[in-house]
């Protein structure tokens, strides 16, 4: 007899951590536990409020919906469930956590054998400005040869003035940079400081301006000398048909991938097919799970063989997370079978 609960779990950051979107202190997110035959799965449903399409005030009541009924099977209850990504990530990890010999190894791989690891960017979050030149340092010294940097928070020259200071150290071949803007530049002053960006060799900026303005996003992809990135532009977007839309209308340079915003892995596979057909680079993006959600995410992105640098994060933001066999070193992502899960609600 399959039955299922969820239950709400508050993640506590370590310290405050600065977004364009404000400060962040906690995290919400909702566990989906399945049993069956003395067999136990484990998904998580990585609401983020304030971003997440699902964000909404059924979403309590559409957990209990699918608690109610489990019975119908995975492949029945997704497609029900198009409007609440968030679930369906938890609902499909949380099937592939029971049918597993091992309700934490949902993607056998060399990753989950400690064979291989994952290559991952090492993310400088918002703050003054010494705040995030310390951070940079101490990514520098952790062996990340990849940065991620939010930016819109200061002031533009600020912002420069950074990243300058970061390149009269290390070029490009030392460090590869990547800025995150979460749609903080205007549609009028945006191309300019894509240009002004652009003279500090950076691989790409995420999502320039604000997401649905589609025509200048296609604009700016097409002026652009700097790489774009889509990210919040993917979120609410559910059908293959709307997908396609999208990615044909703005041709971005990259799209980056959040399971937890987008769908699932199911969601994930969709955007992937039509991005390689589009010849449409793509990268996969963890968004503060705890460490539940990150394994998934992690195993899965393993298998899909991209060897860019991915955005996954290291479970290390918040003081009440799981003890996991995850863990980082020299700007890779381990996963270390002698080390055990710590999974108590």
């Amino acid at each position: 007899m399959l039955k299922a609960y969820y239950k709400k779990y508050i993640l506590n950051f370590k310290q405050a951590s600065g977004t364009s979107r404000g400060i962040l202190k906690t995290k919400e997110t909702w566990f989906l536990i399945l049993n069956s035959n003395n067999k136990q799965g484990i998904g998580e449903c990585g609401l983020f409020k304030g971003l997440s399409a699902d964000d909404r005030n059924d979403y309590e009541e559409k957990l209990n919906w699918v608690c109610n009924n489990i019975d119908q099977g995975v492949d029945i209850l997704l497609p029900q469930l198009i409007d609440f990504p968030s679930i369906q990530f938890g609902l499909e990890t949380a099937f592939k956590s029971l049918e597993s010999s091992d309700p934490f190894e949902l993607f056998p791989s060399k990753f989950t054998r400690n064979e291989a690891s994952i290559s991952i960017n090492g993310l400088v979050w918002m703050g003054n400005e010494n705040f995030m030149k310390q951070q940079v340092k101490d990514k520098i010294e952790a062996g990340f040869t990849c940065i991620k940097m939010k930016i819109g928070a200061l002031d533009f020259e600020t912002e420069i003035n950074l990243i300058k200071s970061i390149r009269k150290e290390f070029s490009s071949k030392d460090i590869e940079l990547r800025v995150d803007a979460n749609g903080a530049f205007q549609p009028s002053n945006a191309l300019e400081k894509l240009k002004v960006l652009s003279d500090f060799d950076l691989h790409s900026i995420e999502q320039p301006i604000k997401q649905g303005q589609l025509t200048e996003m296609a604009e700016l992809c097409k002026q652009t000398p700097l790489a774009i990135a889509l990210d919040e532009e993917l979120i609410g977007v559910f059908s293959v048909t709307k997908k396609q839309e999208l990615i044909q209308t703005i041709n971005p340079q990259y799209i980056i991938l959040k399971p937890s915003l987008v769908g699932g892995f199911n969601g994930c596979d969709e955007w992937i097919a039509i991005a390689e057909h589009e010849k449409i680079g793509w990268w996969i993006t963890s968004a503060l799970e705890s460490n539940i959600g990150l394994n998934a995410i992690a195993q899965y992105t393993y298998v899909k063989d991209n060897n860019m640098p991915q955005g996954l994060g290291t479970g290390g933001l918040f003081s009440n997370n799981f003890d996991s066999p995850l863990s980082v070193k020299s700007g890779h992502l381990f996963y270390d079978k002698n080390e055990y899960w710590n999974f108590n609600l």
